[in-house]
């Protein structure tokens, strides 16, 4: 059995080969508030802690190491942004896995947003597809935050698959 002390961040390349230009840039702000003297914030990387891939691994090969690093993982982060896409890429797998293979609760950070108190319709449109299911059906244990690093900080040490998780889809913290 695994120590589950991660937290697993997931978010939409926006088929990017530059990371610069796709939501990877939020996940460099987690990892830029971390390695600062000057900011409170630390996070156990899930994707620390196993071995990295290569652009040019199987499919087979990647989602293996994304499990291991789920299996790892106390919680998981989705950053959200307006150009995250609905249905591409990996992001849905690693939703959906994270919920039905780890229960894991999800965390999702909104980029752009400032504070809100509960969740609009205009925030359920820019989820990918299976995250606004989750939301809509009320079928996984979700939490809702703006992407601010004090927000962050807060849900990523309090909701956990072996502590506290969301009420249901539509908390807000």
């Amino acid at each position: 059995m695994s120590y589950r002390n991660g937290t697993y961040v997931a978010f939409d390349g926006q088929g990017e080969v530059c990371p610069a230009n796709s939501d990877y840039k939020y996940f460099n702000t987690l990892k830029m508030w971390q390695n600062s003297n000057r900011i409170d914030f630390n996070f156990v990387n899930s994707h620390e802690k196993t071995y990295g891939v290569r652009d040019s691994s199987s499919e087979t090969t990647l989602k293996s190491r994304l499990r291991e690093r789920m299996r790892n993982s106390k919680n998981i982060l989705v950053i959200v942004s307006d150009d995250t896409n609905y249905d591409r890429g990996l992001l849905n797998w690693e939703i959906e896995t994270a919920v039905k293979d780890y229960n894991l609760p999800i965390i999702v950070a909104y980029t752009g947003e400032t504070s809100f108190s509960y969740l609009t319709d205009r925030l359920i449109q820019k989820l990918p597809k299976k995250l606004r299911e989750y939301v809509i059906f009320n079928t996984a244990k979700i939490v809702h935050i703006p992407f601010i690093k004090d927000k962050i900080k807060g849900t990523i040490s309090y909701y956990s698959v072996i502590g506290n998780k969301p009420l249901n889809s539509r908390t807000v913290y």
